[in-house]
């Protein structure tokens, strides 16, 4: 009896041993994470702080690094987003320094600042909570240890970390810092009740001051870290975005296999606690490197397909070429690194085996054909997004040349390909587990099955629509 998918996983992952090396990297992990925590309190103590501001961020920082739960709007780098958490509390202890050095009130310590950039960068609460807990924790201790400021600094931080979550226009930023600064004056008026208006304005402006700074940065803090906010995403996903508009007109069949890719990588990236919405945007740029050459893949070909009279070699090539391609186009076009992943990423080393065992098939008895020749050059995967955006490529061109799309048809061929990829080691980089494949196929074989749903049959549609199925003479499938 043949062997489920799931039980085929489940073997494959029992075989698997953690290698040597990630071991190693484990302990050098462990050698970061001490030499750091002896920095940090020494930063503290430089700074004529209370010791214990080191401490609270070490330990921060080391659940951090080493917690196993994956944190919705973190990538996989680590180390990177640590330094990058790190570089900006240590800008705001400097500028708090600063601020109080010369004699300006405490209301200009930019709290708000400070959380404001690590809900756009992250786009997670949970985070943004724990950084603006810190941070009045410090704001107050500058401030001679007033628990009221710290509490002050902490609801207004707050109010404009849930008003930037899921931040869709650059506006949302000054508006989230004036109903900050407007929380912080009437919290500030509430507990202090002071006698001028002039002792409230301060806190009232800065609020709207952290949301200019912020604004100005922000792009700066983009380019220089490689990160992608929701707002370059959200400008990514302008269909009058240049690339875009040449797909729809160059490569049309592309351009639909791309939106298809999307909806259901955003669905399954929603299942699994990924970035949804850089899945989809990703999506929609995989295959840009099809621009170059659009006759050349199944989608986009109307007629006999161009590879009938080309050898698999050159077939294969120029199907592989795309990729190639795309990295062109996404450079010049300037798109974001995170982006880029998914162009580069979005095949892995898969095999292109039709074009593979046409080459078995058709060499002499002295010939050799070498499966390495007929693999992408990868690199796999390597994060959550671009793994799904994998699968989601695989089972949409799959799914979509089955004659008769039955929803258990549909359900066999998403589960044969999950597996197969996974067998094959296309999702070894990333941080996928068993469970979460279970669940991005429950979410593919849903929304194919609503995609691809059959209907009732009438007879002036019947010889239209057998005509529709029929295969392409030729055609590869791509």
């Amino acid at each position: 009896m043949k062997n489920h998918p799931r039980r085929q996983l489940e073997a494959s992952t029992r075989k698997k041993n953690i290698p040597p090396l990630t071991k190693i990297l484990n302990h050098l992990n462990l050698l970061y994470a001490a030499i750091g925590s002896l920095l940090l309190v020494c930063l503290s103590a430089l700074l004529n702080m209370h010791i214990l501001t080191g401490f609270l961020f070490i330990i921060f920082l080391l659940y951090f690094l080493f917690s196993q739960e994956r944190i919705a709007g973190i990538g996989t780098n680590k180390r990177q987003n640590a330094l990058i958490l790190s570089l900006l509390l240590i800008i705001f202890i400097a500028a708090s320094k600063n601020i109080l050095y010369f004699n300006k009130p405490e209301a200009y310590i930019p709290v708000t600042g400070l959380v404001m950039l690590v809900t756009i960068l992250y786009n997670n609460l949970t985070l943004s909570l724990a950084f603006c807990a810190l941070a009045s924790y410090v704001a107050g201790s500058l401030s001679g240890g007033s628990l009221y400021l710290s509490q002050i600094f902490f609801i207004s931080g707050l109010t404009a970390a849930i008003m930037l979550l899921r931040l869709s226009r650059r506006i949302r930023i000054l508006a989230a810092g004036l109903c900050a600064g407007g929380a912080q004056a009437l919290l500030y008026w509430l507990t202090f009740s002071p006698r001028s208006i002039d002792e409230l304005l301060p806190n009232l402006y800065s609020g709207f001051i952290c949301a200019v700074v912020v604004a100005g940065i922000l792009p700066a803090i983009e380019n220089f870290f490689g990160i992608v906010t929701n707002i370059s995403l959200l400008e990514l996903s302008d269909f009058n975005h240049p690339l875009l508009k040449r797909m729809i007109l160059e490569a049309p069949g592309t351009y639909h296999h791309s939106l298809i890719v999307g909806n259901l990588a955003e669905s399954a990236a929603e299942a699994v606690g990924a970035n949804p919405l850089l899945a989809r945007i990703g999506a929609y740029y995989h295959d840009i490197g099809k621009l170059t050459q659009p006759e050349y893949f199944i989608e986009n070909q109307k007629v006999a397909s161009k590879h009938a009279h080309l050898s698999p070699s050159m077939s294969k090539t120029i199907i592989m070429h795309h990729v190639k391609e795309g990295l062109a186009l996404a450079k010049q076009y300037r798109l974001k690194p995170a982006i880029i992943d998914f162009i580069i990423q979005h095949h892995g080393t898969s095999l292109v085996y039709y074009f593979y065992r046409k080459a078995l098939e058709g060499i002499e008895q002295d010939e050799k054909v070498y499966e390495e020749g007929f693999r992408y050059p990868g690199p796999r995967p390597s994060s959550r997004e671009t793994a799904i955006v994998l699968l989601a490529d695989s089972v949409e061109a799959a799914t979509r040349v089955i004659p008769e799309p039955q929803a258990a048809k549909i359900d066999e061929v998403v589960r044969k390909i999950i597996n197969n990829k996974f067998i094959d080691g296309q999702l070894e980089d990333c941080e996928l587990t068993l469970k979460d494949l279970e669940n991005i196929a429950k979410v593919f074989i849903r929304n194919l099955s609503a995609l691809y749903h059959g209907r009732i049959q009438y007879p002036q549609d019947q010889a239209r629509e057998h005509q529709h199925k029929q295969p392409l003479k030729g055609a590869a499938p791509l």
